[in-house]
């Protein structure tokens, strides 16, 4: 047993499922897509079963082809989350805003009235836009990457001072006396090479004081960005010592920017599939792979492989001359992953199904083999957590609440039901901060 609990989020997406046949099964609204019901019930799934928050991702252009699948991500990620706070009360609410084309006073306004509304539960995934696509919706050309990680800073530092503008000690309205101290919400005043604001910002702090940030594990800028800013880092390792070495980066990174590395929560990408048993978890994947064109997955293991696979024979487990053949990359967590199922007699096609084509680490099997993963994962001290990812949101997210959720609290991995409401600061037992961090900001400068 462990007093320590694991994080754990869902990533949802377009209401269907990160699968892209998913929109196909038999019992899914195919116009789901643009049903905030639809993410209601996913975020209020989520909750029953004590999960720490939900996550929207963005891309700001339309990506995916539209004659077989719908786009992963549409509808607007901040807007859906502001919705999806009247219908909910605990979980937490992280959603993904650029900073290359949101000027910051709207960015903190807006960040900040959600907290405001769901009473402490947001958290923003802060992120440049890197794809081409996106600046010409905005009208303009892909800028060089240093002047994108320029404006990030810039744009963190002046979010963090409006945040903060209107002090704490200002109090609450007294109809005897003031509404407010003015002397305590003061302009920022705040301008750098790319963005900036006068300030203050009218919005007062949150049960949670302000947001929690979010930002995506990355090299150089990125890194230098998320040290200094981010509550939170999410990270999308393969294996255990790659989390692990990735981990250790971000803490160097945190000291040097003058914070304390306890502090900040670093997240892996994992994916479920469950059921009673294996072979009905795989089944539940085969099932969407048999509404879609697979010969380009196959073709993509057989790479993985080092050896052609063909359509036709996928049913079938590799023979004893192509186990021989086989020669998966030495260093590549996904070819020896695969190998290692292709000598277990797996078929191709249940190959696929195991998610090996996952761009993160998937189990597909019962509730006990994926407490397994996150308990090796956990206690490793490879992650605070995980951001989950489902093939299907339709019956996924329930089969991990109701199957796995269980099985994490008997091994003391995972807290008991709270009814209490909690900011998602306090849930992810992060320390107090309004406006921008006072460990950082000389450097900030």
């Amino acid at each position: 047993m462990t007093e320590k609990h694991m994080i754990l989020g869902i990533g949802l997406a377009n209401n269907f499922g990160i699968h892209p046949a998913a929109w196909r099964l038999p019992d899914v609204d195919p116009g789901a897509y643009v049903d905030i019901a639809a993410t209601v019930r996913q975020a209020q799934a989520a909750e029953r079963g004590d999960l720490h928050f939900i996550f929207l991702a963005e891309r700001l252009f339309l990506h995916g082809d539209l004659a077989t699948e719908p786009p992963l991500f549409n509808m607007d990620p901040l807007t859906s989350l502001t919705a999806v706070s009247q219908a909910t009360e605990r979980v937490g609410l992280i959603g993904t805003a650029s900073t290359s084309f949101n000027e910051p006073y709207l960015l903190a306004r807006q960040l900040k009235t959600m907290d405001v509304v769901s009473h402490g539960r947001v958290g923003w995934n802060a992120v440049p836009s890197y794809e081409p696509d996106a600046f010409a919706n905005a009208g303009r050309q892909l800028p060089p990457r240093e002047q994108k990680y320029e404006r990030l800073h810039e744009a963190l530092q002046v979010v963090h001072a409006l945040w903060g503008s209107w002090g704490r000690e200002a109090g609450r309205p007294d109809q005897g006396g003031m509404f407010a101290d003015p002397a305590h919400i003061r302009p920022v005043n705040l301008r750098g090479e790319h963005v900036g604001s006068r300030g203050p910002l009218p919005v007062p702090p949150s049960e949670q004081g302000q947001p929690v940030v979010v930002m995506p594990l990355s090299s150089g800028y990125g890194l230098q960005a998320a040290a200094m800013y981010a509550n939170v880092v999410i990270a999308m390792p393969m294996s255990i010592e790659q989390a692990l070495e990735q981990r250790a980066i971000v803490r160097r990174a945190v000291k040097a920017a003058g914070r304390d590395p306890q502090e900040v929560r670093f997240i892996t990408f994992a994916g479920y599939e469950v059921a009673a048993t294996a072979r009905e978890a795989l089944d539940r994947i085969r099932a969407m792979d048999e509404l879609r064109d697979l010969r380009p997955s196959l073709s993509r293991l057989g790479n993985m492989l080092g050896l052609p696979i063909e359509a036709k024979r996928s049913d079938a487990p590799l023979t004893a001359q192509q186990l021989a053949m086989m020669n998966p990359a030495p260093g590549h967590a996904p070819s020896q992953r695969a190998a290692r199922l292709a000598r277990e007699r797996w078929s191709p096609r249940d190959i696929l199904a195991h998610g090996v084509l996952d761009p993160f680490p998937s189990v597909v099997g019962t509730p006990a083999q994926a407490a397994d993963h996150l308990q090796e994962w956990f206690e490793a001290g490879a992650s605070d957590g995980f951001l989950l990812n489902f093939a299907s949101f339709h019956h996924g997210i329930d089969a991990f609440v109701d199957g796995v959720v269980p099985v994490l609290r008997e091994r003391g991995l995972f807290p008991e039901h709270d009814e209490k409401p909690r900011t998602l600061r306090e849930r992810l037992s992060l320390p107090d901060q309004y406006g921008l961090d006072p460990r950082v900001s000389s450097s900030a400068d």
